[in-house]
């Protein structure tokens, strides 16, 4: 049955993804005011690859399909690995480099280790993209297809892709661990945070909803559970039902790997259940807490707006992703096409 589901979603994606309907049915209804006439005004353009390898995202999400039908939890992994590249130094796949040579990788750094996810999976969509038109379609390209494809396999809304994204050189891992918010942010942290990528608020509370799917270990909550404010008592904004569950989980001495769903409702499920959620004081980590408890007006209206109105969410995640998938992107001559998206080119 699960095949079976899977199978006609993937088969309503390839056609989605057509050009046809894509000049037919531009931004499908999300007017992005791009006018996609021609390239959007930062050079990504959702018809990058039409020529050159039309298949990108049919090869694309026939490796998604597989790997999110053996493990639903790959679809929140694939979301996050994205967001993780994008808050760095831009949507460039620096994210997915390993050690070699003077690179030092991004995933030793305190939000990353042990922690991300994903990277077999990019592997093989890499592999079956260079068989298929080899140098051509890139890592940063491939991460953002994954995270739309992942979104969309669990439920959630299809966006137009803008494409075209360049492979960096280098890597930042003192960036990522400055740039990543962590689960402990404030609010004022979580929006000035944004506000240096150019996201706004309603981007903030949205791109937070994508925690609809997807677990956290531990030690990313645990202060919540035993000592919040450094006073040996817990987080009084937590539900108590919750709570008692959630220390079930998570005992106070030891299982900092274990794991708990952001969304224990519809922990598999693109939905907006995970608003509901924090409404009831059942939002898991403190960073999904503040955006009630933080008392700004803005955040909270919509925190309840996007509970009540999942297509209204749906609608503002999907603007919001490709307004994320536009930060910094390597364009032109800039970059490369890693061959490999573990190594640049000149380490093949």
């Amino acid at each position: 049955m699960a095949s079976h589901i899977f199978s006609s979603v993937l088969t309503l994606v390839f056609l989605l993804s057509s050009s046809a309907l894509c000049l037919a049915h531009p931004g499908l209804g999300f007017g992005f005011g791009f006018g996609w006439g021609g390239s959007p005004p930062n050079g990504l353009s959702p018809y990058f690859y039409d020529i050159s390898c039309p298949r990108a995202n049919e090869i694309a999400m026939s490796v998604l399909q597989n790997a999110i039908a053996q493990e639903p939890r790959m679809a929140a992994s694939l979301l996050r690995l994205h967001f993780h590249d994008c808050f760095v130094q831009g949507c460039d796949a620096s994210v997915l480099l390993d050690d070699s040579g003077k690179i030092v990788s991004e995933k030793h750094s305190a939000p990353n280790v042990n922690s991300l996810r994903g990277f077999e999976v990019v592997d093989e969509i890499k592999a079956k993209l260079e068989e298929a038109c080899p140098q051509t379609v890139s890592c940063a390209d491939i991460l953002a297809l994954a995270a739309r494809g992942s979104t969309l396999l669990s439920g959630g809304p299809y966006w137009e892709l803008p494409l075209g994204r360049r492979d960096s050189k280098t890597s930042n891992p003192v960036a990522a661990n400055n740039s990543i918010p962590p689960p402990t942010s404030t609010i004022q942290n979580l929006i000035s945070s944004f506000k240096q990528r150019g996201l706004d608020q309603a981007d903030l509370v949205s791109l937070s909803g994508g925690h609809t799917i997807g677990v956290a270990r531990c030690t990313s909550f645990k202060k919540r559970l035993y000592n919040q404010n450094g006073n040996n008592q817990p987080d009084l904004t937590l539900e108590r039902t919750y709570y008692n569950d959630l220390k079930s989980v998570c005992p106070r001495t030891g299982g900092d790997s274990n794991i708990s769903p952001l969304d224990y409702a519809s922990p598999q499920r693109f939905d907006n259940t995970y608003f509901k959620l924090i409404l009831g004081g059942r939002g898991l980590l403190t960073s999904e807490e503040v955006l009630l408890t933080g008392n700004i007006a803005n955040v909270v209206e919509l925190v309840k707006a996007y509970a009540e109105d999942e297509g209204l969410f749906f609608n503002q995640f999907a603007q919001s992703m490709v307004k994320m998938g536009n930060i910094n992107p390597l364009l032109g001559l800039n970059g490369e096409v890693r061959k490999n998206c573990r190594r640049i080119n000149s380490q093949n």
